[in-house]
């Protein structure tokens, strides 16, 4: 079929299985190939998931013929290289978050897209669910007033061993990257660009921040309140102010299915914001209309946006003395 676009996965851990579920729900979608460093795991995951091909490495797949789009859910470290290795063989490419280690290898992933004219977009995919998109609705509306603030967690206990990803710093550990970027983000795309910020952290035995909050000013003056955590659950709920009242995404806004309205007068309305699947079906169908019409960038999550916020999280980083592999580079 001439509108069918033909992924290929880069990992097959976690998030890559996530999202070759959610291809399962996208129309037009094919999941053609998956790669991994182990041919072995590519094989099985090839299995699972119904892809039509397999490769023992990231070169292979890059390289493969009958791809369109390339997803990349390889560790932290690893996003920058295998973007440009895409791009490269020709692939338009959607990065998972965070989108790299740094702002410099942000810059380099999205100058060669850009001179090569290929689609790149960060897999933030919180900010093409409904419930995102009905906040931005009624801030527009006027119905809560200017937005003047946002208050945005997002925490869980980790109660895994030092080696694991999260505490890892050689695998770009720590709750700043993992988590504090889904706040920072939906705070930065209702409230608008980041002016400044202040940070301040709690250290883990591994070196990596295992708690972190920072509040952001923006252009126009509003501010955020932000944290993240790898010690506790948090309630994971976003509330944005006006004068006239507050909309809030209810109790984990990256799954959020409804949102509440609370105005000053005491009305309050819930508006149900169900999504397909299991939720990153659509950056895939966001990520699919832009490269179908042939656009280099998704207007929701623009290039400049992802390196103006990978500017801010090497500030913040800055702040609480979290330094990687990548920034000695």
């Amino acid at each position: 079929m001439a509108d069918t676009v033909r992924w290929g996965i880069l990992g097959t851990g976690k998030i890559s299985r996530a999202f070759a579920n959610a291809l399962k729900d996208v129309p037009g979608a094919v999941l053609a190939a998956v790669g991994s460093r182990s041919q072995d795991k590519a094989a099985a995951f090839a299995d699972e998931f119904g892809a039509l091909a397999s490769y023992g490495s990231c070169e292979l797949l890059a390289q493969a013929e009958g791809i369109d789009l390339v997803y990349i859910g390889t560790p932290h470290p690893e996003h920058a290289a295998n973007a440009l290795m895409a791009l490269r063989a020709g692939k338009g490419v959607l990065c998972e978050k965070p989108f790299t280690m740094n702002l410099r290898e942000a810059e380099q992933v999205v100058t060669l897209a850009r001179s090569k004219r290929l689609f790149l977009m960060e897999a933030m995919w919180t900010r093409y669910l409904p419930a995102y998109l009905e906040v931005k609705r009624i801030i527009a509306s006027g119905e809560i007033g200017t937005p003047r603030q946002v208050v945005a967690d997002f925490g869980f206990a980790a109660n895994f061993g030092p080696e694991h990803r999260v505490f890892n710093p050689d695998l770009g550990g720590g709750a700043l990257l993992d988590l504090g970027i889904y706040p920072l983000s939906v705070a930065a795309g209702l409230l608008g660009p980041v002016l400044e910020v202040r940070a301040q952290a709690q250290m883990g035995p591994t070196g990596v921040d295992v708690q972190t909050g920072f509040t952001l000013k923006h252009e126009g003056g509003a501010m955020s309140v932000c944290s993240c955590s790898l010690l506790a659950r948090t309630p994971a709920e976003l509330t944005v102010s006006g004068e006239r009242g507050q909309v809030r995404m209810n109790t984990m806004f990256h799954r959020a299915t409804s949102v509440t309205v609370r105005l000053e007068d005491g009305t309050e309305r819930t508006i149900e914001t169900p999504y397909l699947g299991n939720g990153y079906v659509h950056e895939a169908i966001e990520a699919q209309r832009c490269w179908r019409e042939g656009l280099l960038e998704s207007p929701s999550m623009t290039q400049g946006e992802t390196l103006a916020l990978m500017g801010v999280m090497d500030e913040i980083r800055r702040q609480i003395g979290l330094r990687y592999a990548a920034d000695r580079a």
